[in-house]
């Protein structure tokens, strides 16, 4: 079966810009016998689709190269094609060391500092192997041989597909890498309802349609395909968990272990609490605090101007975009809430120009 079509006009014209990384990535890949893939930890969508469409297109060229997950993926996540070939290090330490050290080229997709691998993180640091970190992700740690970054693009997997096509001269056909493009780019838009994405991310879109991607397909496995302890624990959490500052322009809900253990929470149930948030009128930001054993996960939305990464990083030793970061912080949930509330104030000037813009 052909698995490369011609550039389309709009291909063409985009993937010049990525020419002194394609070739240089090509290169890379071609000189290497042991090749290695490896996400960010906590994998969403984006991280495990860009991980498997550059693996397919590999695959493609002849190579069979391994992956690596700091963790466990979602579950909503193991339908796709080649993901039972993900390595969990997490719980295969001594598998996935020998596999970092055998490697002759790491390449990370979808994270911005190698702090992000978890316990791979010194390993890979230390590896002699030739290292790529592919991201869109802002402020980038300068750390691989190959850093390819653009925070214009609505995903890694976005990037992704330029990098392949700039690589392979055409659009890459195979179904299975042109599915886990599509879920990148929908999972870290949420559908298209956040996150940033442009034109040229719709055009992208396009042409995965239009290669045969069944979208229906996807949406099914991604956004409906929740149990009902999930819906019941999303409603507990708005009922009784939410708290909104309508002067303050925020909106957050705060998750105990206990409640998470009486919805029989499974990891990736509280995955787009935090967006709910913000249809409610004047909100621009949005947190979602979860307890963990001795510390606590946040999850921060905004809207407009309001800079959520900035927040983030300053007050929790997080990160992210501008209107989606991450966040953790040690302590209990009632001392890490009452941290955040004496802290938004802070913001204020910042929050109401974000409501501000909203309005007009």
């Amino acid at each position: 079966m052909l698995f490369f079509l011609p550039l389309s006009p709009y291909q063409a014209n985009a993937v010049p810009d990525f020419g002194k990384y394609t070739k240089e990535l090509k290169t890379l890949i071609d000189e290497a016998d042991h090749i290695l893939l490896i996400c960010h930890i906590n994998p969403d969508g984006d991280a495990v689709g860009a991980m498997l469409a550059l693996r397919r297109w590999i695959l493609y060229n002849g190579k069979d190269p391994g992956m690596i997950s700091p963790n466990a993926l979602q579950k909503f996540l193991l339908w796709m094609e080649d993901v039972d070939r993900v390595l969990d290090f997490h719980h295969n330490i001594e598998a996935g060391t020998a596999m970092i050290n055998e490697a002759d080229l790491i390449i990370m997709v979808d994270f911005n500092s190698t702090s992000r691998m978890g316990k791979a993180e010194p390993l890979v640091i230390a590896s002699k192997a030739k290292k790529v970190m592919i991201d869109h992700h802002p402020d980038p740690t300068q750390f691989a041989d190959l850093l390819i970054s653009d925070v214009s693009r609505s995903s890694t997997s976005e990037l992704v597909y330029y990098l392949v096509g700039g690589m392979g001269g055409g659009e890459f056909s195979d179904p299975d890498y042109i599915t886990a493009v599509y879920v990148g780019i929908i999972t870290d838009t949420g559908n298209f309802e956040h996150g940033y994405y442009s034109g040229d991310t719709m055009r992208t879109v396009g042409h995965l349609l239009d290669m045969g991607v069944d979208k229906e397909r996807v949406f099914n496995h991604i956004f409906s395909n929740f149990s009902a302890d999930r819906i019941r624990l999303k409603g507990f959490a708005l009922h009784n968990r939410m708290v909104v500052h309508p002067e303050l322009h925020t909106a957050y809900i705060w998750l105990t272990k206990e409640d998470l253990d009486k919805f029989n929470h499974e990891k990736g149930d509280t995955e787009g609490f935090a967006n709910t948030l913000l249809t409610m009128r004047g909100i621009v930001l949005s947190v979602l605090f979860v307890e963990r054993s001795g510390f606590v996960k946040m999850s921060l939305r905004s809207k407009s101007t309001f800079n959520a990464n900035e927040l983030s990083r300053r007050c929790f030793n997080g990160g992210g975009h501008r209107n989606a970061a991450g966040g953790e912080m040690k302590g209990s949930i009632e001392e890490v809430v009452e941290h955040f509330e004496k802290t938004l104030p802070l913001f204020r000037e910042e929050l109401e120009a974000a409501a501000g813009e909203l309005m007009k």
